[in-house]
């Protein structure tokens, strides 16, 4: 099966929705799986707000993975690194994140490392659908105040 990724090795498919689809709204529990109402955890940070840690960013991001939230994805992803879009498969249903370990990130450094694995639901290329999960170690950077998701590291 054909992996998603959420740091643009994988697969994209054309004609992906570029602005954040219906999903997360307002008091909805955010789809990053931090216990926190959307408007309170990643809806900020789509709307501009700055991430105050790699790990928020890394949550956010993956948010906006699971809501089509294109623009957010590019905000976010260092202009050396980034690849052209689109970012979101839409037969991608993500469905869990897990943090594995964060390295740093914090308010006062200007990189860290998160790693993650995150479930996902999608095709699996013989007409049927399959459970699979991405685990990706990120490395992240503070740039002109904000964070920046870099690239993928080797595991």
């Amino acid at each position: 099966m054909a992996r998603p990724s959420m740091a643009g090795r994988g697969p994209a498919a054309a004609g992906a929705s570029p602005v954040r689809s219906a999903g997360a709204r307002g008091s909805d529990p955010c789809p990053c799986g931090s216990g926190e109402a959307y408007c309170a955890c990643c809806e900020p940070i789509h709307d501009g707000r700055p991430a105050t840690t790699a790990e928020a960013l890394m949550r956010s991001r993956y948010s906006a993975f699971a809501l089509g939230d294109e623009d957010h994805i590019f905000r976010t992803w260092h202009p050396r690194t980034r690849p052209p879009g689109p970012y979101c498969h839409p037969g991608t249903q993500w469905l869990g994140l897990h943090i594995e370990e964060v390295v740093a990130g914090q308010p006062d450094d200007e990189a860290g490392i998160v790693e993650f694995t995150a479930r996902y639901r999608a095709a699996d290329g013989r007409g049927g659908i399959a459970v699979d999960e991405l685990r990706e170690r990120s490395r992240f950077v503070r740039r002109a105040g904000r964070w920046l998701y870099l690239e993928a590291l080797p595991r």
